[in-house]
């Protein structure tokens, strides 16, 4: 556990440069993808300061990647050591693009793993805790890290891969499950499931449940939800992406923000369209520096996540409102910038949606939004729950949404990243 003082802004700062200039020093000349990226910025070992570094060194994308891998099949450029070094593989979801593989060296796994304590520490997790995983494990390097992380730290950890919602329910009942990992939607689904096939959640003895994978937990509506549903166990959030690592633990003073884990990353949060850092109190894309994870770095990468930043006197740096949106799921309507995180906090103020889709359309060089949502069984006036949540969606957003209600069992349900943008 953290004890002490949170460091001020000038020695969180001091502490980046000096790890920044050590990363440099160990890819400088034997990372291919970096090396001539380096050399033409002007950036050394002896890198002055932070704002030089943002100044010279260009932008990594997700694109140069995907791009660096089809020309330097199948690991790319971007190893510092020889191929023999490393033990770990891992891949992107693929949900825009081929996916992405990722290699990490013992090392560089230890970094990581330690950025999951971070985690665990906030969510107060700690040994011989019985931790309840629901993922179906896969090449996905969140899923394995956490759980590295959490057998590290001296807990039960139970794998629920492969098993059906029902399965994943009774094994929490029946190994004493305190802790569950999942993503918000699933553990939504997890909880209507148990009351639709009648497991009183009260002989299940989940105090915390750890989320990441989507917007949710840092939505207010969605942590209620959830902390309803599963009788008034904590929600905790995190986010991190394979490409980068485990990057955000949820702050203990204000429940609807993320910190930054700023001793493993050099954050900033820049205009998507201009490349320039936003203005205090703005909202822009968040670009990382992996300082700790030598040996497949990603120097100011463009993680394509909408992040509204805070910068505490002391601590990390927090993110308002946990991760917005993505910057290719963020839509404007009648010049309205319409996030994602805000159409789901008004559908999880309403208990009788039991899921909705998004649908995104072009009319006449315009965008335009609907939305399908389908109610709970024993819903009874449909047309007025339609109407409430275009009245609650004009509110929130200053637009207007036409609502319009499917029959039960008609959407999809998910257990991994949801997907209820769709474009038509």
């Amino acid at each position: 556990m953290m004890i002490g003082e949170p460091p001020d802004r000038a020695a969180i700062r001091s502490d980046q440069l000096t790890k920044l200039r050590a990363l440099i020093a160990a890819i400088a000349g034997r990372n291919r993808f970096y090396s001539p990226r380096l050399q033409k910025a002007n950036i050394t070992a002896d890198l002055e300061s932070l704002d030089a570094f943002s100044q010279r060194m260009p932008l990594t994308t997700k694109q140069q990647l995907a791009e660096d891998q089809l020309a330097s099949p199948p690991w790319g450029t971007v190893l510092t050591y020889p191929i023999e070094s490393y033990t770990r593989f891992s891949q992107t979801s693929g949900t825009t693009r081929k996916p992405i593989r990722w290699l990490d060296t013992n090392a560089s796994w230890e970094w990581m793993i330690g950025n999951w304590q971070r985690v665990y520490d906030a969510a107060a997790v700690g040994a011989g805790d019985r931790l309840m995983f629901t993922f179906s494990f896969g090449p996905f390097l969140g899923f394995w890290v956490a759980f590295d992380a959490a057998s590290r730290r001296g807990c039960l950890c139970i794998p629920g891969g492969g098993l059906s919602t029902e399965g994943r329910l009774r094994m929490m009942i029946d190994s004493g499950a305190n802790v569950l990992c999942s993503t918000p939607t699933y553990a939504i689904r997890l909880a209507e499931s148990a009351r639709e096939l009648k497991i009183d959640l009260s002989s299940v003895k989940i105090r915390a449940i750890i989320v990441a994978g989507e917007a949710g937990g840092s939505i207010p509506a969605v942590r209620r939800r959830m902390e309803e549903l599963w009788r008034g166990a904590k929600v905790y959030d995190h986010h991190g992406m394979t490409e980068v690592g485990p990057v955000s633990y949820p702050s203990r003073t204000c429940a609807d923000a993320l910190h930054i884990i700023e001793s493993s990353y050099f954050a900033e949060v820049i205009d998507p369209a201009t490349g320039s850092p936003v203005e205090k109190g703005g909202t822009g894309e968040l670009v990382l520096t992996t300082l700790g994870r030598l040996g497949s770095p990603l120097l100011r990468y463009r993680t394509g996540d909408l992040v509204k930043p805070a910068y505490p006197d002391r601590g990390d740096m927090l993110l308002v409102g946990g991760i917005l949106s993505r910057a290719d799921d963020m839509v404007v309507v009648r010049s309205v910038n319409v996030y994602p995180s805000a159409v789901e906090e008004v559908m999880r103020t309403h208990a009788q949606v039991a899921e909705y889709r998004v649908e995104v359309m072009t009319n006449r060089a315009m965008t335009e939004l609907r939305i399908q949502v389908e109610p709970r069984q024993g819903c009874g006036d449909t047309a007025a729950l339609a109407a409430k949540l275009e009245e609650d969606l004009k509110a929130s957003l200053s637009i207007r949404v036409p609502v319009s209600v499917v029959a039960p069992g008609t959407l999809p349900r998910f257990e991994m990243k949801a997907k209820r943008w769709v474009r038509l």
